[in-house]
């Protein structure tokens, strides 16, 4: 019987240290798998990082290709201005509008400025004209400007009004 009582002690401590090491093996594994999740978070987080980064230098290396690629835009310009025989203008106004319509398809676009108040997020005036218009209405484009995925790469280099306000004087002297 005493020999029943010593090995159900032996039994008992046995299980219990069997349950103290399971419990250290519980605590391990979980440790591990926190681990792992902050392991595979931080992965996430830089991968996040890393696609932001990649689509940034990509838009990056477009915007100063587009860029590059504007002044031919304005070579087309000069030409169909400097062009007088119509045949071959309308030749030269048919390859410009396929250039543009490449370059709008990769998010460019002209900024419409005749007639507007003058901006100076979109517009660089370059000079002032005494007009019966409003002042700082934009009465000439001297370059187009472009905006490009909506940044402007590009302000419009503008002629804009000065109000002639001698011909306001002029009809107050026929009072």
């Amino acid at each position: 019987d005493m020999k029943n009582e010593q090995d159900k002690e032996i039994e008992q401590e046995a299980t219990k240290e069997a349950n103290i090491e399971i419990e250290e093996y519980k605590r391990s594994a979980e440790e591990s798998i926190d681990k792992l999740k902050y392991l595979q978070a931080d992965f996430d987080n830089y991968r996040k990082k890393f696609d932001k980064e990649k689509e940034s230098i990509i838009r990056l290396a477009n915007e100063n290709l587009i860029k590059e690629l504007i002044v031919i835009l304005d070579d087309f310009e000069s030409s169909i201005r400097l062009t007088e025989n119509d045949k071959n203008k309308e030749g030269i106004l048919l390859m410009k509008k396929k250039f543009f319509d490449l370059l709008q398809k990769h998010g460019l676009k002209e900024i419409e400025s005749l007639g507007k108040k003058f901006d100076h997020n979109f517009h660089e005036v370059l000079c002032k004209e005494l007009s019966e218009h409003d002042d700082d209405v934009v009465i000439e484009e001297i370059q187009k400007g472009y905006i490009l995925c909506s940044k402007v790469i590009r302000p419009t280099k503008v002629k804009i009004s000065q109000k002639d306000n001698s011909q306001d004087l002029k009809r107050d002297d026929l009072k």
